[in-house]
């Protein structure tokens, strides 16, 4: 018989309080387990699903809010509309495979957010992409609802070449399956603006893609804008 007040007892005893062996209650504690782990599953993807509403909510909440104090703002505060229509290909990871990529939406830049290093013009998009076999459009097809901050910015000695940040989140909604799959979406892009005149300009642009159940993958885009 061991010393119980030996520490190698002490060890023996700390594991028998740790695991103790009842075989009466094994299948009892087995169905406890799993269906816990059921709940913490169910419990996850709720709070994903409420997470994502509440984001798209509060960026709709924003830009309601920005509109409304762009209306105390002076009219010579330099703002604008713009209207773009920018088509491009996905280059999809792993393997560069591209994918059309078609993104319309509109922005608008406020003057009291000038001087925000984040962006002074809020933007709301939508995104079509093919997400099957084909280029153009497949069986399965990807939809993203967007909304976004853009920093515009100058570049030195060049008055008609701009660039710009812009920050995308939003939803990705994935068709062509028995169900449709609405993910959280996250898109980085880099640019550049050749202004042709006050109101017609093209964008060039780089972005970065990442949906959460999807690899991350690259967009190379360019298209036309009207602005107003």
């Amino acid at each position: 018989m061991p010393d119980l007040f030996s520490p190698s007892a002490e060890i023996l005893v700390g594991e028998f309080v740790a695991h103790p062996v009842n075989s009466t209650h094994d299948g009892q504690r087995d169905n406890e387990t799993m269906g816990g782990r059921n709940h913490v599953r169910v419990t996850s993807k709720c709070l994903l699903t409420s997470i994502k509403y509440f984001l798209a909510w509060n960026l709709a909440l924003l830009l309601c809010l920005a509109s409304w104090a762009q209306q105390e703002q002076p009219q010579d505060s330099g703002t604008s509309t713009d209207f773009w229509i920018m088509p491009g290909s996905d280059f999809v990871r792993p393997g560069l495979s591209p994918k059309a990529n078609l993104n319309i939406g509109i922005g608008h830049t406020f003057g009291f957010l000038k001087k925000d290093p984040i962006g002074d013009e809020l933007t709301f998009g939508y995104t079509y992409e093919d997400a099957g076999s084909g280029f153009w459009h497949s069986q399965l097809g990807s939809h993203t609802e967007s909304f976004g901050v853009m920093k515009n910015f100058g570049l030195p000695k060049i008055k008609r070449i701009t660039g710009y940040t812009w920050i995308q989140l939003g939803i990705s909604s994935f068709t062509g399956n028995a169900t449709v799959q609405n993910e959280f979406y996250d898109g980085e892009s880099l640019g550049a603006i050749i202004h042709f005149n006050k109101h017609n300009s093209s964008w060039i642009q780089e972005t970065f893609n990442k949906v959460v159940t999807v690899p991350w993958y690259t967009t190379t885009s360019i298209g036309y804008t009207w602005s107003w």
